[in-house]
């Protein structure tokens, strides 16, 4: 067979990502995806491919010492997947919550970080520091139905913060209601004060006779 014919012919390798991988998400199999490329040399990073929850590695034949060692990069990845940490937009994927939650619930406890990671933005200069977490604490949230619960828990304490806005709001009133009542009655007394000496000085006059 020609030489040219042999470069048409294909070497191919296929991984499956398990759901206990990928959690259930396919932003997850993507973020694996993009793990094993960016291990990969430059002139293999494209020949990785995701097709559904299949990574799949092909080359021409011709490049078969590339290919080699692209496999070996790919299968170590796949060993290290079940335990890759879970990015924020995975997390969201998998959680189903939004950013703002992801945030809020960060910040009070809730949602366990298990450390930051930096990385550059393709083609910019800026790097961007993001948590991370523990796909074993993201599946355990994902099975008890964590994220259900903590939306109720802030409805619960949204409507408590209500209340207690509106007691206090109400509190103020009165003690102002109390104030200019109690101005009124102090200002009344001296009035009436004023008028008795009124009436003193009459009696001095000898006019209350």
């Amino acid at each position: 067979m020609p030489k040219s014919e042999n470069n048409d012919v294909e070497l191919i390798r296929t991984w499956t990502l398990a759901t206990a991988v990928t959690i259930g998400s396919s932003v997850r199999a993507k973020g694996i995806l993009q793990e094993a490329q960016a291990r990969l040399p430059a002139i293999s990073k494209k020949a990785l491919s995701l097709e559904g929850t299949d990574l799949v590695l092909s080359m021409p034949a011709d490049q078969k010492a590339a290919f080699n060692a692209a496999v070996s990069v790919v299968a170590t990845t796949m060993e290290d997947a079940p335990t890759l940490p879970v990015i924020p937009r995975e997390i969201e994927d998998i959680l189903g919550m939004k950013t703002s939650e992801r945030h809020r619930w960060l910040a009070d406890g809730r949602l366990p970080s298990i450390g930051t990671r930096t990385v550059r933005l393709a083609g910019r200069a800026r790097q961007i520091t993001f948590h991370v977490f523990d796909p074993k604490v993201v599946e355990d949230l994902l099975d008890r139905g964590a994220v259900d619960e903590w939306r109720v828990e802030d409805v619960e304490a949204k409507a408590d913060k209500r209340r207690r806005a509106a007691y206090q709001a109400k509190l103020r009133r009165l003690i102002k209601k109390s104030g200019n009542l109690r101005e009124k009655t102090d200002t009344g007394l001296d009035d009436s004060a004023s008028r008795l000496r009124d009436w003193e000085d009459f009696d001095v006059d000898g006019l209350l006779y």
